[in-house]
């Protein structure tokens, strides 16, 4: 949520943040515009309920001298209670607007940081760097390959839930597991992450902490005749952690990673990636979360994504690093790389990690505090990023594992987890 005194202090710099985002982020219609036109309605009512008391303290005090000399004072004491009655009308619509307003600051996005790139689309992207060499020759798509291998079952995945869902078999299950296993042991033993393990389902609090609500209320999974959704992300319940508590300074940064199952709905990919396990409506993940303070927030975020741009190198899987432009980038986020690895059998880089810093967004959202020694309480800076999304990565050691003869090999990293597996054949 954005700072509602920065709001009205730096109005105009907050609002030019915003407006690089796109077109109609900051228009009338716009939650930004109705929260201009709650914040000017909130200083008219105050302005009249200030000359009202005014009003009403120079008629109390016109009453207690008449009645102190004995003159007449019906007509002041008539005046006080019509005063009174507009007073409390003017409480209540006070009351009413406040509302209004704090509901509508959570549909505001995250004014982006100034050195977020320009851009009208995701065409405008700024590729910062590649790593490893891209495989050219004719490889299947990772369907066909895990179907003529037998460890990938669309069909039943269909037969059992619907559309966009997977059942994994036999190997493919076991690399699935391998990797997560993999991606956690990297993470904890060689980045510092502590590890956590957390509900695959938060409340609604929770959720508007970190930004999934009531932006995208319509990807989410919710449970009937509960007030509890699907997480989309692990990102959800391990920011809130602290939700609503104060951390000292000498505790930050905290970092933290968490294997979840991940639920969205996609309700606005329809006839995109179809095919396939790249956009799945249930799908494994493994996410670093760190909480620090504002002026360390973009060098963590640095640091976080050369996190997850190790499992990538470990596994040796080629990739590049973008970042995203001002178009692009995400409701909460006020600035994100975007990590892409290569798939041979697309000849393109897809997006397997995003890393962002939310700056203090969420941290005011989610109530997250902490305080230097001496100091006042101030919202926690907060990041993440995919340490990776398991079923991408899958994809990919798939596809640029592939052999000729049909068979995929097992990167060295992996092979210990997998019992010593060295091949899929």
């Amino acid at each position: 949520m954005i700072d509602r005194q920065a709001f009205r202090r730096s109005f105009d710099a907050m609002e030019a943040a915003l407006a690089r985002r796109g077109d109609g982020v900051v228009g009338a219609d716009s939650p930004w515009g109705r929260a201009r036109a709650l914040d000017a309605r909130q200083r008219e009512l105050k302005v009249e309920s200030e000359a009202l008391q005014a009003e009403r303290n120079r008629v109390s005090k016109l009453i207690g001298q008449k009645k102190g000399a004995g003159e007449d004072a019906s007509a002041e004491i008539a005046a006080m209670g019509q005063v009174s009655r507009r007073v409390k009308e003017l409480e209540a619509q006070a009351k009413e607007a406040e509302a209004e307003f704090t509901a509508v600051l959570l549909e505001i996005p995250n004014p982006l940081h100034e050195s977020v790139p320009d851009g009208s689309s995701e065409d405008d992207n700024v590729e910062i760097r590649r790593w490893g060499t891209p495989r050219t020759d004719e490889v299947p798509p990772h369907w066909d390959i895990g179907a003529d291998l037998g460890i990938l079952d669309f069909e039943a995945g269909a037969t059992l839930a619907g559309s966009r869902f997977t059942v994994l078999k036999g190997a493919a299950a076991r690399l699935e597991r391998a990797l997560m296993q993999f991606m956690l042991d990297l993470h904890t033993d060689k980045h510092g992450y502590e590890e956590v393990w957390v509900p695959a389902m938060a409340n609604r609090k929770t959720m508007t902490g970190t930004g999934q609500l009531p932006k995208f209320a319509d990807d989410l999974y919710k449970l009937e005749n509960e007030d509890l959704f699907l997480i989309p992300t692990a990102e959800v319940p391990v920011t809130n952690l602290y939700q609503d508590k104060i951390l000292s300074a000498d505790e930050l940064p905290k970092r933290h990673c968490a294997y979840t199952p991940c639920f969205r709905r996609e309700a606005g990919s329809a006839g995109r990636d179809v095919r396939g396990m790249i956009r799945q409506h249930q799908f494994d993940k493994v996410e670093l979360v760190h909480l620090t303070t504002p002026e360390r927030s973009l060098t963590d975020l640095q640091e976080l994504t050369g996190h997850a741009e190790a499992v990538l190198q470990v596994l040796g899987l080629p990739y590049r690093l973008v970042e995203l432009c001002s178009a692009d980038i995400g409701f909460s986020s006020q600035k994100t790389y975007d990590l892409e690895v290569w798939l041979p059998s697309q000849n393109c880089y897809r997006e397997i990690s995003s890393c962002s810093s939310f700056g203090q967004f969420q941290g005011r959202r989610a109530g997250i505090r902490y305080r230097e020694e001496g100091g006042k309480p101030q919202p926690v800076a907060t990041l993440n990023g995919s340490g990776l999304a398991i079923g991408r990565t899958l994809v990919a050691v798939l596809e640029n594992y592939w052999q000729p003869d049909g068979s995929v090999t097992i990167p060295d990293v992996l092979q210990p987890y997998m019992g010593g597996m060295q091949k899929i054949s």
